[in-house]
């Protein structure tokens, strides 16, 4: 049995395609995260930046790892069907924290989400990886993009800077070049979405966003969670987020007192 806010078929999907849109998860939780949002902005993480680029207008704030300090987040976490609806889809018995991530497009900016995958930019490797990307405001133009069956690509795309477009790490071979899905003719799912919905997506599914062209602001809250088989992995550099000092060698689960587990079956 699943949790009752999904079918078999978004299990089905979520397995094949990398992809699948949950409607409500975080319905009851959006005045809250809207909160945490706020709180979060006023009050920036070491991670924070405003995505400032030469020709782009309006201002694309994003930051990371905030949910130690910010309870609205840890709230919205525990009393959400979150964790739940996660081990259906990874078809995992254990679902186990690993971010939070904050993305606010202001009306008019113009700046893209690149195109990208979130797992080379992470020292996590795995299957049973999940993020959930949830808007906080109604979007159409801007809401996520991601690109079906990228999850089971034989190599991952080479993690880019997001504003100088500098490559990552070093490329020795083990990467391909971030591709144009549009023009290549892949097939990109995105959906419009109301707020408390989300997108639930593989680490390695290529995803990215438009710019905000609308009237209004764009606040999406995303978590990241991983599963029973998801190891510590070392990365030709430091990784995002970093996490200095954890300690953790390769092959290792993820340390518990670090990143909780949410739920054990």
């Amino acid at each position: 049995m699943v949790h009752p806010l999904i079918t078999s078929e978004h299990v089905e999907q979520y397995q094949r395609d990398g992809v699948v849109l949950i409607r409500g998860l975080f319905a009851d939780q959006v005045e809250l995260l809207r909160a945490g949002v706020a709180a979060n902005m006023e009050n920036p993480g070491p991670y924070a930046s405003n995505n400032e680029k030469a020709g782009q207008t309006g201002r694309f704030f994003d930051d990371y790892c905030n949910w130690t300090r910010i309870p609205e987040f840890q709230q919205a976490i525990k009393e959400s069907p979150v964790a739940e609806v996660a081990a259906d889809l990874m078809q995992s018995q254990s679902v186990q924290m690993f971010h939070d991530h904050v993305l606010v497009k202001e009306p008019g900016t113009s700046m893209p989400t690149p195109w990208h995958q979130d797992g080379p930019y992470y020292f996590v490797e795995g299957d049973q990886t999940i993020s959930f990307w949830s808007p906080l405001d109604e979007v159409k133009e801007a809401t996520l993009r991601c690109v079906a069956g990228s999850h089971k690509w034989e190599k991952e795309v080479l993690p880019t800077r997001w504003v100088s477009e500098e490559d990552f790490f070093p490329d020795e071979g083990q990467y391909m070049a971030v591709p144009d899905p549009d023009a290549e003719g892949m097939k990109v799912l995105e959906y419009p979405m109301q707020p408390g919905d989300a997108v639930a997506f593989n680490y390695k599914t290529l995803h990215g966003a438009r710019g905000n062209t609308s009237a209004s602001r764009r606040r999406a809250f995303s978590l990241r969670l991983v599963g029973d088989d998801a190891r510590y992995v070392e990365r030709p550099g430091r990784t995002s987020p970093p996490f200095p000092g954890h300690d953790m060698q390769p092959g290792q689960r993820l340390r518990e007192d670090w990143f909780p587990i949410l739920l054990q079956h």
